[in-house]
């Protein structure tokens, strides 16, 4: 079936093209002094190509939507909520709380700057994306991504099932309680990482930042080098095989921990019993 066309029009009213179906919406601005919300609320399978938006709540409740080469300003509040089946490639959204309660959203080689974006989502994919966010991804599940630039305190909090290769993120109290996380060939800055995780596993990454990995369960790193990460791993349950130096390491509960060199292993017996190992990984001859 042929989609119905919409183009080179300037839209400012409440719900303009609510429940619109099957249809192309090309090269249309939704902006103006009627200063209208929820343009395409209740959409299904529409594309939106190289479009404008300045007025909130565009895309709440849409189903089969796709949202191509297109800009959300920061007027757009809340532009996407309560949605499902959607992709989005190439565009810039800077609208506050992008993406809340989706189902299947795949994001691709956009560039969004959006705080609290992604809460209680599921099945998320982003790749070859820029995001700035607070709390991005809050208490998502079933999430994939591969090549993102991530700038934002308080990211990933609450995670179940993901995994992130080949990305750089730059964040503070990232992993927070999440469950079931791999972290692969990717760059993680930030201070306080990976607190009460559960079922997080690093491979071949770069770790910076004061105080990594406390009070974690099923904690796995292999082949990660650490940065400035004094007083890692307290009170945790981890299995670390690490390449370089780790600054200190304080109170690991239990596993074992292998570095080049640590600078400084604290151990309080009097607040916690530990049998975690940890040793000088010995020089090939």
């Amino acid at each position: 079936m042929n989609k119905t066309v919409i183009e080179n029009q300037t839209m400012d009213e409440e719900r303009a093209l609510y429940h619109l179906l099957n249809t192309e919406v090309y090269h249309c601005t939704f902006a103006g002094p009627a200063d209208g919300e929820s343009a395409l609320k209740e959409c299904r399978d529409v594309v939106v190509r190289d479009c404008r938006f300045s007025l909130r709540y565009p895309l709440w409740h849409a189903n089969g939507y796709r949202l191509l080469d297109s800009v959300m300003d920061d007027k757009v509040r809340a532009p996407i909520w309560y949605a499902m089946n959607g992709y989005m490639e190439n565009c810039e959204i800077t609208g506050v709380k992008c993406l809340r309660e989706c189902d299947n959203t795949e994001i691709v080689g956009s560039r969004i700057v959006s705080p609290e974006f992604g809460w209680r989502c599921r099945g998320v994919t982003i790749r070859e994306s820029e995001i700035t966010s607070e709390y991005f991804l809050f208490e998502c599940r079933d999430v994939t991504i591969d090549r993102l630039k991530m700038k934002g305190k308080y990211s990933f909090q609450y995670v179940e099932n993901m995994t992130i290769e080949q990305s750089e993120l730059d964040t503070k109290d990232a992993f927070w309680h999440s469950k079931n996380v791999t972290v692969r060939d990717s760059v993680v800055k930030g201070e306080y990482l990976g607190w009460f995780s559960d079922g997080l596993t690093l491979i071949n990454c770069h770790i910076v930042g004061t105080q990594p990995l406390c009070y974690c369960t099923n904690l796995k790193l292999m082949n990660c080098t650490m940065e400035g990460t004094d007083l890692s791993f307290e009170y945790s349950d981890v299995e670390a095989e690490l390449v370089g130096e780790v600054l200190s390491v304080k109170n690991p509960r239990s596993g074992y921990i292998v570095a080049d060199a640590i600078g400084e292993t604290v151990y309080e017996g009097s607040i916690m019993e530990s049998t975690c190992r940890v040793t000088l990984r010995r020089p090939t001859q």
